[in-house]
């Protein structure tokens, strides 16, 4: 004889358990976003007050401190690239804050060997425009005054100036070029090793210029955190993003979008099987600071947060609800729970590549042709990444979805057309 506890007599009396809507789904995936957006709000908000404190009174601690808060700014802001794909107001937005690779002679001086010759190249005639130094600049033969160092002239000026991706002049990598400076040493431990002296206010003061060189590092601070101001309020309550993922009848199709571009064309071709087959350390992501493991390892976490439906704020707070996993499991158990093996699996690879890192292997370390075990780190994530990527596509026929062209890339669909 069976003796039924409370609970599952009162689930019995209950009937069965209401289906998933996908309007909970949506709800959640919302939900994450403003969480996650709010976060890399607040911690770039730490940032700007580090790169304040440390310009008022230049010092070896205040740089660290700077460079420190730097990096924790780019643990939540990482797992937000999952909606850039599916959401074009993230994706308009994007290149504002975290674009890359930079031609950094735009910004600041750099090494002569390997760099851009002071008057650009001919396929970036600004690439050595270097505006800390200069303050009147020509651009597309018009003369500018940038005497005054400003986030408009960062914004509207220099940004992309001549319509040129790589003339990055804001957003995360900007700051970080000039806290951590180039990374000279190919292949070696080393991560950028700009002096505090490069912020000197007196004679103190190297490489010159160092009044603008501060000016430059506030103006971008502060218009990362403007950026970011923008985005969160975007996924607040009435915000357009919010706004337009809820009312969307097919709003699913933008988590899977996200789902499979991030960890398709984006991540694993354009950000890692690229520089692997170049062995080129400036397809490093975060190559100043040598954080390259962790943006990857981060992105990752972000794919998998969406599907799961749940984040993990800096400060520990929770933000969960009805997933994709929860719709896809009532759908097709099999595929929901082999999808969520292969995250699983994707991201125990980056972690194995994040504590080699973190041991001592740095990401461009990895990437020297003769590191076979670190090529092998890098490639082991990058085929997890194209297994979940197979998985994903499962989803979507289970869900019933038409089939959606996930970001492609030229790495992976045909690796010759990169040495093209």
């Amino acid at each position: 004889m069976r003796i039924l506890t409370t609970t599952a007599l009162c689930a019995l009396l209950a009937g069965p358990a209401f289906a998933v809507e996908e309007a909970e789904v949506l709800a959640t995936y919302a939900d994450i976003a403003a969480a996650a957006y709010g976060d890399s709000l607040a911690t770039a908000r730490d940032l700007q007050t580090a790169v304040d404190v440390f310009l008022a009174a230049p010092s070896p601690e205040g740089l660290h401190a700077a460079r420190a808060a730097w990096l924790a700014a780019r643990v939540p802001y990482q797992q937000t690239e999952v909606y850039r794909f599916g959401n074009p107001i993230v994706d308009e937005w994007e290149g504002q804050v975290n674009a890359w690779p930079l031609d950094e002679g735009l910004i600041d001086y750099v090494a002569a060997e390997g760099s851009a010759p002071a008057e650009g190249t001919d396929a970036n005639p600004a690439a050595g425009l270097n505006v800390i130094a200069n303050p009147t600049i020509t651009l597309s033969g018009r003369e500018i005054d940038a005497t005054e160092i400003t986030p408009a002239l960062l914004r509207d000026t220099l940004h992309e100036a001549d319509g040129a991706e790589a003339n990055v002049a804001t957003g995360y990598h900007a700051v970080e070029f000039l806290l951590w400076g180039q990374d000279i040493g190919a292949y070696d431990a080393s991560a950028g090793e700009r002096p505090w002296t490069d912020f000197a206010t007196d004679d103190a003061c190297t490489n010159g210029n160092c009044d603008r060189r501060g000016a430059y590092l506030k103006a971008a601070t502060d218009l990362l955190v403007s950026d970011l101001e923008e985005m969160a309020a975007n996924w607040a309550e009435n915000g357009a993003a919010r706004e337009e993922v809820l009312a969307d009848p097919e709003g699913v199709n933008r988590i899977l979008t996200g789902m499979g571009s991030l960890s398709y064309g984006e991540q694993a071709g354009e950000r890692m099987q690229l520089g692997l087959l170049l062995n080129d350390p400036e397809e490093e992501h975060s190559c100043f600071a040598d954080n390259t493991h962790n943006d990857h390892f981060y992105d990752a976490l972000g794919i998998r947060n969406v599907y799961r439906g749940a984040y993990v704020a800096s400060d520990g707070t929770v933000t969960e609800g009805a997933s994709l996993e929860d719709l896809l499991t009532e759908r097709d158990p099999a595929v929901a729970g082999a999808l969520g093996a292969a995250l699983d699996a994707t991201q125990f690879e980056m972690m194995e590549m994040k504590v080699a890192a973190e041991a001592g292997m740095p990401y461009d370390m990895m990437l020297d042709p003769s590191n076979e075990a670190g090529g092998a780190l890098i490639q082991a994530a990058i085929d997890g990444l194209i297994a979940q990527t197979r998985e994903i596509e499962r989803a979507v026929a289970a869900l019933g979805r038409p089939q959606i062209a996930f970001e492609g890339s030229d790495s992976l669909d045909d690796p010759d057309a990169v040495f093209q």
